[in-house]
């Protein structure tokens, strides 16, 4: 009876974060082919070892909201199913978190997959209110919030007036941190300048809400705005303490760029941090895009090892769980976010003091969740060992 009340409340979410632009929809979503890679698709054998793991599935308890219905219905638009709105509860409610792909058998990505489909359904006009409110956001503003201060309004003009011109290397900042985490963009930058690392004078969004929603040709106009400012600068590497901003930069940008997590230069400089111990008990959790995306499992653990004592979560690593934050659910489908950000909490251990994460969306949708411990960034955790 839990269950049936709790996938009805979801469904009434869900119906009002499904609007669409109905000028869009029709004709149009009849006369474009849906093209994705059809070899990505059929090395799903329908096995269900997703269901296990999935965390919307966990929470809405619908096959169509599982890694294995959302690729049945993939399958069938390939094959000719028109692209309608009815496929969106499906496919806008994954957070693209890759468990499912680390649990595999046949060795699909199914986020790659989902992420393919999205753009498909974009270029037929099939999206919903909150995608494009999202979309809207980011093409006018160039950050995800729509804000229009500076994005280095945490820095004052002083500060900014003397920001070296040039640099082999660049803190790329991200929206969350730039509007909605400033003090972890300070704390950040009051590590990084010492090694001679500057700031984009005009960044804007990595595009990695864009990319992950689907609008790829936005997503590409801003992506090279910011090419355009790292040439200028005449950097090699980026460094960025947002996961979304990381596996973007690392995945979507030219491969000459050298991309580098904030804990993975965290680690590298310890011995030149002079780091104290703290008598503190912390837990980590894994962000999906720095950890099961691109396996930076030991470089936070190193920074927390060197500081003070780690407890670990439950699941870790590979097997951690999504915050719910990610692939468009936070805005789209908030009821679903916060529930998976509880799950989460659960595996919290006893006894410990932070919640420690590197991923400032993980940081807001965990604290959202409203557990009794705090959730803290990494930067946060070294900012107390320097004092």
């Amino acid at each position: 009876m839990k269950n049936e009340v709790k996938n009805e409340e979801v469904k009434n979410e869900t119906g009002r974060a499904e609007k669409l632009n109905k000028k869009e929809t029709g004709e149009k979503s009849k006369k474009l082919p849906f093209e994705v890679d059809r070899r990505s698709v059929y090395k799903c054998v329908q096995c269900g070892t997703c269901r296990s793991v999935c965390p919307v599935f966990d929470v809405v308890g619908w096959e169509s909201a599982n890694t294995r219905g959302r690729m049945l219905i993939i399958k069938s638009l390939i094959e000719g199913r028109p692209p309608s709105e009815d496929v969106l509860s499906s496919l806008a409610s994954c957070t693209t978190c890759g468990i499912c792909a680390a649990k595999c058998p046949a060795g699909a990505n199914p986020p790659e997959v989902v992420e393919a489909a999205r753009a498909q359904l974009v270029k037929c006009g099939v999206t919903t209110d909150a995608q494009e409110k999202l979309r809207t956001a980011v093409a006018t503003s160039g950050n995800s919030f729509g804000e229009t201060r500076n994005r280095l309004h945490w820095l004052s003009d002083s500060e900014r007036s003397k920001l070296p011109e040039k640099s082999n290397y660049v803190y790329f900042v991200g929206c969350f941190d730039s509007y909605r985490y400033p003090e972890f963009a300070k704390k950040t930058f009051e590590v990084l300048q010492h090694f001679g690392v500057t700031l984009l004078p005009d960044e804007q969004c990595c595009s990695s809400p864009l990319l992950r929603t689907g609008f790829r040709e936005d997503a590409e106009k801003i992506m090279e705005h910011n090419l355009e400012q790292i040439r200028n600068v005449g950097a090699h590497t980026l460094i960025t303490g947002c996961a979304g901003c990381y596996t973007t930069l690392k995945n979507n940008y030219p491969e000459e760029l050298r991309v580098i997590s904030l804990p993975e230069f965290l680690a590298e400089h310890l011995e030149e941090l002079n780091l104290k111990r703290l008598d503190l008990s912390v837990t980590y959790h894994d962000p999906c895009h720095l950890g099961r995306h691109n396996k930076v499992y030991d470089a936070p653990r190193k920074v927390i090892q060197a500081i003070c004592n780690l407890k670990e979560m439950k699941n870790i690593k590979e097997n951690s769980r999504c915050c719910g934050g990610g692939g468009g659910v936070r805005i789209g489908y908030p009821d679903i976010s916060l529930e998976l950000a509880r799950n989460r909490l659960d595996d919290v251990p006893e006894g410990v003091d932070y919640i420690v994460t590197s991923c400032p969306l993980c940081v807001r949708n965990l604290r959202d969740a409203g557990g009794n411990i705090e959730i803290i960034d990494i930067i946060e955790l070294v900012a107390m060992a320097m004092q």
